[in-house]
């Protein structure tokens, strides 16, 4: 390679979407940092996300790569506005390689106070809205025969992780066996379908439900609690996420399908 050449990125010159790319406030949550990190790696990536306040800032944070990102409103819970996303990417680069479903949040509750209303709503935000994106980049990349989708769950879908969130932890277990089996079905036409479990990352979502749940003032010791659980002495962010999230699009992971990487610090592997 001679001095004045750049390497080509790990994704360079394929198309994304990434669902859920603005955040719940300043800093790295898991889509903004998965937009910015694919877009770094040479991907043009169509960056979506139902609150416009929030894609400003991605944009911001990409820097140089900014450019390679186009930004998008819509509600992933709403067929027809994905499906017009999902039209207009097609419509603007003819093709679609990676997909990235990371919309998602928890609901406080436990069985037996959950009301209907709450779980029906956890279960569309977490879960339903993988399949509404699924569905739509399903036959598109069949077309192509290739393709690459990542879900993002949580270790929520595998273990207790410190609150009666069952919703959300059905939901999140709902997307790991939802890619298992879209990835078996679809491994004929050269898709790939896997998901990953982010754990207690520290992320702008968290000191919003943080703000949200606490009473006393003390978010701090709330914190610390959630630092304690994670072995290593470091606390993670969406740049983490975002960092599996790109490996499992990338050919590195050409033999990689129907898996889940958990990115948590070492916290679902302890057993107190």
């Amino acid at each position: 390679m001679r001095e004045t050449e750049q390497p080509a990125g790990r994704v360079q010159g394929k198309v994304a979407v990434v669902v859920g790319a603005g955040c719940a406030g300043p800093g790295w949550g898991n889509g903004r940092a998965i937009a910015v990190r694919l877009a770094q790696e040479g991907a043009t990536v169509v960056a979506v996300d139902k609150v416009a306040g929030g894609l400003p800032e991605t944009l911001a944070l990409a820097g140089a790569a900014a450019g390679r990102i186009e930004t998008a409103l819509a509600d992933a819970c709403n067929p027809d506005q994905m499906a017009a996303v999902f039209a207009s990417v097609l419509q603007r680069h003819g093709r679609l390689d990676i997909l990235v479903n990371n919309v998602g949040g928890p609901a406080a509750g436990g069985a037996g106070v959950l009301t209907h209303a709450d779980w029906q709503a956890q279960l569309a935000l977490n879960l339903t809205s993988v399949f509404t994106s699924c569905r739509l980049a399903l036959p598109i990349m069949v077309q192509q025969g290739s393709g690459a989708i990542v879900n993002v769950s949580s270790t929520s879908a595998i273990r207790w992780t410190g609150a009666p969130q069952v919703a959300y932890a059905a939901a999140k277990a709902g997307v790991m066996q939802f890619g298992r089996v879209t990835a078996v079905e679809y491994a004929r036409h050269g898709l790939r379908v896997n998901t990953v479990l982010p754990g207690q990352l520290h992320t702008p979502l968290v000191d919003a439900i943080l703000a949200r749940q606490q009473s006393d003032g003390d978010s701090e010791a709330l914190l610390r609690r959630r630092r304690a659980r994670i072995p290593l002495p470091l606390e993670g962010d969406g740049r983490d996420t975002a960092n599996a999230v790109l490996f499992l699009v990338s050919d590195e992971a050409r033999f990689i399908t129907g898996t889940e990487l958990i990115v948590d610090g070492g916290m679902s592997a302890r057993c107190d």
